[in-house]
């Protein structure tokens, strides 16, 4: 099979030998500053941890995306953890002036949502983990649109890359970095973003268990399908914990966030009809 087009790989420092990858010094160096920097706008608590046996790579973290900060919130966990990962984004990240070019030379992984070549994102991703990597992905594919902020049932990219490497999936659960800035609107964003220096609400980032995707292979029909599903209850799974003392209606809701049940998923014990910004 022809490999994706040579301008389109990503720049890294790699070793000689093709199975290890070692972050470049600029990621190592973002990482670092990362802690530094999110810490002024929320406060992190990071709960849970990783096995040894699994930080040795290749790794898949799988998170729930709740807002536009939570990103960084998630980089910033991953530096206490003292993990690199390698981040699969969108490709508008990628084509921003100098933000693009600090992710393209940290090694992360550009997605073509939409386009055909979305499938290349398969290739870079399996590539890394041959390489030893971990990677970070949202497998939902965007900000859930929940309204009461559940993830959504994830789209087949993560699990398709599971069954394929046979790499481990562990589930990265977070709660509360969407109190720090809106959905979109770029007034509204930085307006929310700036009061977040003096209310620094608390954002939880818990690493939890792996996904049992025992008895599902690649090729197995249906098969895909049920490990994205597994994947996404594992995740409610994890989540239900951070926000115990919110399980239905989120505190902060967001204005400009928009709302859909198209893809609610309907294994958390609740109610599937409400109205959000009612609360009811």
């Amino acid at each position: 099979m022809e490999g994706p087009p040579q301008n389109l790989l990503p720049d890294v420092e790699a070793s000689t030998n093709r199975r290890t990858w070692r972050p470049p010094r600029l990621w190592r160096a973002l990482l670092r500053l990362s802690r530094v920097l999110v810490a002024g706008f929320c406060r992190v608590r990071v709960t849970g941890d990783i096995p040894d046996k699994l930080r040795q790579g290749p790794l898949i973290l799988a998170g729930n995306h709740i807002g536009t900060f939570d990103p960084f919130v998630l980089i910033s966990a991953c530096a206490r953890q003292r993990l690199a990962p390698r981040v699969m984004a969108s490709r508008g990240l990628f084509t921003t002036p100098v933000f693009g070019t600090l992710m393209r030379r940290s090694g992360h992984i550009r997605v073509d949502r939409g386009a055909h070549t979305v499938v290349e994102a398969l290739h870079f991703a399996t590539e890394a983990l041959e390489q030893g990597s971990t990677i970070a992905a949202y497998p939902e594919g965007r900000i859930t649109l929940d309204p009461l902020m559940w993830p959504e049932r994830g789209k087949t990219g993560v699990a398709r890359l599971a069954l394929l490497t046979g790499s481990p999936v562990l589930i990265v659960a977070q709660w509360g970095a969407h109190e720090v800035t809106t959905w979109d609107r770029p007034g509204t964003m930085v307006a929310r973003l700036v009061s977040a220096l003096w209310r620094r609400p608390v954002a939880r980032v818990h690493f939890g268990a792996t996904v049992d995707l025992t008895g599902l292979t690649f090729d197995g029909e249906g098969h895909v399908r049920e490990a994205a599903d597994r994947i996404t209850a594992a995740t409610v799974a994890e989540l239900r914990a951070l926000r115990t003392d919110e399980p239905g209606l989120p505190r902060y809701i967001d204005p400009v966030r928009p709302l859909s049940t198209a893809r609610s998923f309907g294994r958390y014990g609740r109610e599937t009809t409400y109205d959000a910004h009612n609360g009811r």
